[in-house]
């Protein structure tokens, strides 16, 4: 479901004009939407319980406080509550983006949760019997794996400012909000269907454990796709707590913060759910947005596995990146030097769904200032273009990125 496409939907299965699904937007923004989460806090490889983490018992020093994990400097930068990958450690990492390096986005702290005590809620005018499971109680349904990426509604934030002129608010990301990693959960349909999800449902909202109740509404249709899961797992082993631990959403194809951590309770409405993160968040404002739409699927982006701005030696240099789409797989990719001819790109021959795609372009560097940039299709078309419309909060930047390298 693109951005423009949700709120129409929903007013044709509601009956409710547009205007006045976005009224009930303002008053949820002013807090009202709070009382719909009242309560609040409130096939695979087998899977050994897990017992807690150490670090979600006793949270180590971090750089950025909130952060359970250690940040080295040279694999993620500190950026306010959150961590960003820093891209030149991808280089010959592989396919997946190892957990240490894996990006953090937290809108307040990593909390500190007991497997032993923690139960997933499911209720709602959406379903016909209120549930309650423990983490055994999901560990005894079907497993499933699916490698996707995760990122950040913002990611690239700060192109809209250094490249474009208009500087968004935000968290000034970089390109390192996002991470590819294999996640081993449950179908969340399989854990919904314990609670009997009634054909009238629309919305299904997960809430998650810390101290905001973070909780953003996704169609049910969504819900009910074969690779939405309730995640236990990341790259073979037990969730970290930084990225959800115990149980967080994975949506692929949708933004970050569709994706909710430390989930504790999920509500199934048959009429639209409001929060702060569907509302006043996570909308493009701006003058090209008349409609205000909801930010839902990722778009097209490129990433060179180099620091920005980087430092070359001359000669021949194999430069190495990564291609993605929030749509599919994608299909080329194309690099251009100081605004010379595009040349297509080496490409690899792994290339999941939803995931991204490695690449590499041999170049002969020569002494002096350039900007390389890299442009990506992916298999229904959509093509990086030169830039993108402003938008308030600074979402979905997909324009070609120009990084700069200094050539020695």
């Amino acid at each position: 479901m693109r951005e423009g496409e949700y709120d129409a939907e929903r007013a044709e299965r509601t009956g409710l004009s547009r205007r006045r699904l976005l009224s009930w937007a303002a008053v949820a923004s002013g807090g009202a939407a709070a009382a719909q989460v009242a309560g609040v806090f409130g096939p695979s490889p087998g899977w050994a319980h897990p017992a807690t983490p150490t670090a979600s018992l006793a949270p180590t020093p971090s750089p950025v406080p909130g952060i359970v994990k250690p940040l080295p400097a040279t694999l993620l930068t500190p950026r306010g509550t959150n961590a960003e990958m820093r891209w030149e450690s991808m280089r010959g990492q592989g396919y997946l983006t190892p957990a240490d390096r894996f990006f953090v986005r937290n809108h307040t702290t990593t909390p500190a949760i007991d497997v032993a005590t923690w139960r997933l809620r499911i209720h709602g005018t959406g379903v016909r019997r209120e549930v309650s499971l423990s983490y055994d109680d999901l560990l005894r349904l079907p497993r499933v794996t699916a490698t996707r990426a995760v990122e950040c509604a913002g990611n690239a934030r700060n192109l809209f400012g250094s490249q474009q002129g208009t500087p968004a608010a935000g968290t000034t990301w970089g390109l390192g909000a996002i991470g590819v990693a294999t996640w081993t959960g449950v179908r969340l349909s399989d854990v919904l269907d314990r609670a009997g999800v009634t054909r009238a449902a629309l919305d299904v909202m997960p809430v998650g454990l810390d101290s905001m109740a973070v909780r953003r509404p996704i169609p049910v249709e969504k819900a009910l796709a074969a690779d939405t899961l309730l995640v236990i797992g990341m790259n073979g082993r037990t969730l970290p707590p930084d990225h959800g631990y115990p149980v967080r959403l994975l949506v692929p194809g949708w933004v970050g913060v569709s994706h909710v951590k430390w989930v504790g309770e999920i509500e199934v409405s048959t009429t639209p759910l409001l929060s702060q993160w569907n509302t006043t968040s996570y909308r493009l404002f701006g003058p090209d947005y008349p409609d205000t739409p909801l930010v839902t699927t990722q778009v097209v982006k490129s990433a060179l596995e180099l620091p920005f701005p980087a430092t070359l030696g001359r000669g021949v240099q194999l430069l190495t990146g990564r291609s993605w789409s929030g749509l599919g797989r994608i299909a080329r990719v194309d690099v251009s030097v100081d605004d010379g001819p595009w040349r297509p790109a080496h490409l690899s021959w792994r290339n999941d769904e939803k995931a991204w795609r490695q690449w590499s372009f041999l170049w002969h560097a020569k002494p002096g200032e350039h900007r390389i940039r890299v442009r990506a299709r992916d298999d229904r078309g959509n093509v990086q273009p030169d830039a993108v419309p402003f938008n308030e909060q600074g979402y979905l930047f997909g324009a070609v990125a120009q990084h700069p390298v200094t050539v020695l």
